[in-house]
């Protein structure tokens, strides 16, 4: 008998959610051209999500925990900070502790190493009790675990689109919307139920870089993820979780402003889109079953929503979980710290120049010639020394969907490539999480272009390919397993 199958996990879970949203006066400034430092105000509250996750039967494995933060990028020390904090609290695992970022670049940059600048001074009070706040939140979820059953549905939004531009005047690459580039419109679903049926979370994975607002927005700002999360909450109720997809060339159609509202019309598009697809999604438990023709005007081929086997229902219960660290090796013209320093220091030295006469435009082309140094700095006294980079990578199967949890930004070929040769399986693809270095880890093939990603990139041309390949080996021979037991 044909059978069209919904992919679903068998699981326990729960979800919980706190309001992390910073003071005003906070040090806000994310953005070189910006001339503010200050958060004036708040567009929408900065919001953590946490999604408990367990195994159906405990002898399976152990539980883990996902955090998504409204944040564009955290410190090392700090993501140490918060899963710590969770681990101390819990007793679950650090390496089972996952926490990944929206990229909101309405957030600001939450680092101590601004502690010096304007609002500066009100970050490490923040950042120290932001820790404390998802211990708490972890214990919470602790308390609410059930059993879960998880569907798996796949969307289309066209909200993401290409953002390596050519242009022909200045003849060069800018970052910005390139209306005749290629971008991923996958929009994927995990809609979370109870034993009853009652909704508990919707998380939703898409690709498109949250810089909506930029250097114009002086408020804080979850940017479009806040509109698109208060749309699914009120709409199909539970709480939603987002996870950022390999969005490194990928960003809004409309982008790089200072309005809120189209950032919140951004987000009702990834919404709506969401929501399209959700009411589509089958019961748990159940499969879309042919169950014969009916003669009428014709034959008439009828489909019910029917139980599925226990065989079934055992297979979506499918628990394994695996770090893999891949070594990635530096790119060879790598700036030093010493050239980074007095590329800096010429800069501020313009910057003085244009202050004294006065010069606007200049001063904001200064201050962000300043702020990219200052960000190489920082990322080049984050990288490991030696000759590579080791990614620590997090891979899930759960049931019949498979999961990858990946730190820094990564193009957008790595979730195609990795879904189409997975293609019978829904594929979650989360990068920033647990770090964002080593930062862009763009495809061979946009290396020696200037492409801004590129140009910062500090791994290798080839390197984007080897986490591919060795992510595809490792799955398939987990499959391969399974399959066989």
């Amino acid at each position: 008998m044909k059978v069209f199958r919904t992919p679903q996990s068998r699981c326990r879970a729960a979800i919980c959610r706190c309001d992390i949203t910073p003071p005003i006066g906070i040090y806000h400034r994310m953005w070189g051209a910006a001339l503010h430092d200050r958060a004036t105000g708040v567009h929408q509250p900065l919001e953590a999500t946490l999604l408990w996750l367990e195994p159906a039967e405990p002898a399976l494995g152990d539980p883990q925990i996902l955090l998504a933060l409204d944040h564009c990028i955290l410190d090392a020390q700090e993501l140490h900070s918060i899963r710590h904090s969770i681990h101390s609290a819990t007793d679950v695992a650090y390496t089972n502790i996952l926490v990944s970022m929206s990229h909101t670049h309405g957030a600001g940059w939450m680092s101590r190493t601004r502690s010096d600048l304007p609002g500066g001074e009100l970050l490490a009070p923040y950042l120290d009790q932001l820790a404390v706040q998802m211990a708490e939140l972890a214990c919470q979820a602790q308390r609410k675990v059930v059993a879960a059953t998880i569907v798996y549905g796949t969307g289309r939004c066209d909200l993401a689109a290409h953002r390596d531009y050519f242009d022909e005047q200045d003849q060069r690459f800018v970052c910005g919307f390139n209306p005749t580039g290629q971008a991923d419109d996958t929009l994927m679903l995990a809609q979370i139920s109870d034993a009853s049926g009652h909704k508990l979370a919707t998380v939703v994975n898409y690709a498109c870089h949250p810089t909506t607002l930029a250097w114009d927005n002086t408020l804080i700002s979850p940017d479009w993820v806040g509109a698109m999360r208060e749309l699914i909450e009120r709409v199909d109720g539970g709480l939603c979780l987002f996870l950022q997809g390999a969005s490194g060339d990928l960003g809004p159609r409309e982008g790089f402003v200072g309005a809120t509202s189209i950032a919140e019309r951004n987000g009702r598009q990834v919404g709506y889109a969401a929501l399209s697809t959700l009411a589509g999604l089958a019961r748990p438990g159940t499969e879309f079953r042919y169950c014969g023709s009916v003669l009428s005007g014709t034959a008439i081929g009828t489909w019910n929503h029917e139980p599925l086997s226990d065989e079934a229902l055992v297979r979506q219960t499918l628990w394994r979980w695996e770090e893999l660290v891949v070594d990635l090796p530096y790119r060879h013209d790598l700036p030093t710290i010493e050239q980074t320093t007095l590329q800096r220091e010429h800069w501020l030295a313009e910057e003085s120049k244009a202050r004294t006469a006065s010069d606007e435009l200049r001063i904001r082309d200064c201050r962000a010639q300043v702020e990219q140094c200052t960000r190489q700095l920082t990322r080049l006294n984050n990288l490991v020394p030696g000759r590579s980079y080791p990614l620590t990578l997090r891979l899930g199967i759960m049931g019949d969907a498979l999961w990858i949890f990946v730190p820094g930004e990564l193009y957008q070929i790595f979730q195609r490539t990795l879904r189409e040769r997975f293609a019978g399986y829904p594929v979650i693809v989360a990068t920033l999480t647990n770090d964002w270095q080593p930062g862009y880890i763009p495809p061979a093939s946009v290396y020696g272009y200037e492409i801004y990603q590129e140009v910062i990139a500090a791994t290798s041309p080839g390197c984007l390919e080897l986490l591919i390949e060795t992510i595809t080996c490792r799955m398939k021979a987990w499959l391969h397993a399974d399959n066989n037991s």
